[in-house]
Order: structure tokens, then C-alpha cells, then sequence
């Protein structure tokens, strides 16, 4: 009895393709954010060396996997006797990334915003907070701190005290945490120390002169003013009492690092 040939589909001469795209869209996809300023969105400076250094590297696996499958002379089945043992059909991972990667052509990439910083516990900062401890010069100008550097002054000194009278002018965004009163916002920055995942809300509660409804979340501000002792939640919390507010724009690099 003659056997019957087992019959090839197209797919299996598809599915090596599907590498190459998948390959080639992750490579473009991290240059397209090095180039548009984006990537600082997403990983440390200090890693931008490696994301481009990969996707250098992609783009020329996918070059060499290009050539190769073009200096085929034969047909092969990706489908092997024991495919129906896998979990997933063959290309199956490549289509996922290649997926992910033209979503993240297609999205732009967002600054984290306050709703982010209330889910991270951004009210529970001072005290104890992943911020990185710095050392502290009494003598240093208080008003060349940034919000980073006074969260990180109070994890060695917390005693608000201690900076009572001390000028103060920092950046930051508007949250409105419902624990707070009318009369006080909170000033909040993203540290970043490898990557977007990682990412921790450090800030300090402003005591305003009115009330802060004219302040909406997420607003960018300058704030001037000195340091005072305030308690707040039943717990003596350094705060800005603050003398001017003004807005700004977002800055280029939105994140503490």
C-alpha cells in the first residue's frame, strides 16, 4: 500500500518570518523611544546604553536571520511528529511579541500622575520611604534641595524640627490626598532606579494660604516658601508653608533619578 506524502502548509514557511518581524519591531520600537525622548520614561539614564546596545543588536539578528532564510534552497515543516505534545502552537511566542511591540509603537508612553502615587503609598513616604539616604550638610543651602533631597535628609534626620525656618523651593505635581484638609496639597516627584516598574513616589504636604482647589491634581508647580512642623494625621510631619506657588510645565525629565 502506497503511503500518502504528509502534506506542507503554507504557515511553515511563514512562521521563520514572524521571527524576523518580531525581532525587527522590538528593535525599532526601543530606538523609536531613544529617539523621541521617551525612553527616560521607562528605564534609568544610567541603562540607556544597554536598551540601545540590544536593539542594535536585534536589528542585526534580524539582518542576519533575513539573509538566511533568503539563501534557503528548501522547504521544511516547522510542525515536527511530536508537535501535538507543546502547550502552544509554533509561533505562538513570536506573534505575542511581535503584538506588544506594535502596541508600544502605537502608544506613547505616559508620565506617572497622582492616582499612581496614591496607590503607591505616597502619604507614608516621610518616616519610611525606599528613598536613597544622602549625606547631610547642615551648612549646604537649603533652597538647592529638591524634593528627593529633603525625603532623603529626613530618613537620617527625621525630626521636623529640626528644619523649622529653613527656605525652601522645590518641583513637584499636585495630589490631593482625602486625609488631607482643604488648606493643604501634597507635592510629589517619581524616583526611578532602574526602570519604570520600579518606580516610587517621594514628596512632602504644602500648607497653602487659601485653599487648594484652584491647585487640581497632577498640575506642575514651583513652590516657595519655609519649612514648619504640622501634624497631620495625628503625626508631626515636616510641611512647606508656602509663600508663592507657580505653575510650570511638566519637565523634560519628569523623574527623580
Amino acid at each position: 500500500m502506497t503511503s500518502i506524502p504528509k502534506p506542507k502548509s503554507q504557515i511553515n514557511l511563514l512562521l521563520p518570518w514572524l521571527d524576523v518581524l518580531a525581532i525587527t519591531a522590538w528593535g525599532v520600537l526601543i530606538l523609536k523611544f531613544w529617539f523621541t525622548g521617551k525612553l527616560n520614561l521607562l528605564i534609568h539614564p544610567d541603562y540607556f546604553w544597554l536598551a540601545i546596545s540590544g536593539s542594535i543588536g536585534l536589528l542585526l539578528v534580524a539582518l542576519f536571520k533575513t539573509k538566511q532564510l533568503l539563501s534557503r534552497r528548501r522547504n521544511y515543516d516547522v510542525l515536527s511528529s511530536n508537535q501535538h505534545l507543546t502547550l502552544f502552537p509554533p509561533g505562538w511566542g513570536s506573534a505575542l511579541l511581535l503584538t506588544a511591540a506594535i502596541l508600544g509603537l502605537i502608544i506613547t508612553p505616559r508620565v506617572f500622575a497622582s492616582q499612581t502615587a496614591l496607590n503607591r503609598g505616597v502619604t507614608d513616604l516621610v518616616g519610611a520611604t525606599r528613598a536613597q539616604p544622602q549625606e547631610f550638610r547642615p551648612n549646604s543651602n537649603p533652597e538647592q534641595r529638591t524634593l528627593a533631597d529633603w525625603v532623603r535628609t529626613l530618613n537620617i534626620y527625621p525630626e521636623p524640627d529640626r528644619y523649622a525656618g529653613q527656605k525652601v523651593k522645590v518641583q513637584g505635581f499636585v495630589i490631593h490626598p482625602p486625609e488631607l484638609g482643604k488648606e493643604y496639597l501634597f507635592l510629589a516627584r517619581f524616583v526611578i532606579t532602574c526602570c519604570a516598574a520600579d518606580a516610587y513616589p517621594v514628596g512632602l504636604p504644602v500648607k497653602l494660604q487659601g485653599t487648594g482647589d484652584k491647585y487640581p491634581s497632577d498640575m506642575w508647580l514651583e513652590v516657595d516658601g519655609k519649612m514648619v512642623t504640622e501634624t497631620l494625621s495625628g503625626k508631626r510631619q515636616l510641611t512647606i508653608a508656602a509663600t508663592s506657588l507657580t505653575e510650570i510645565p511638566q519637565p523634560k525629565d519628569p523623574y527623580v533619578y
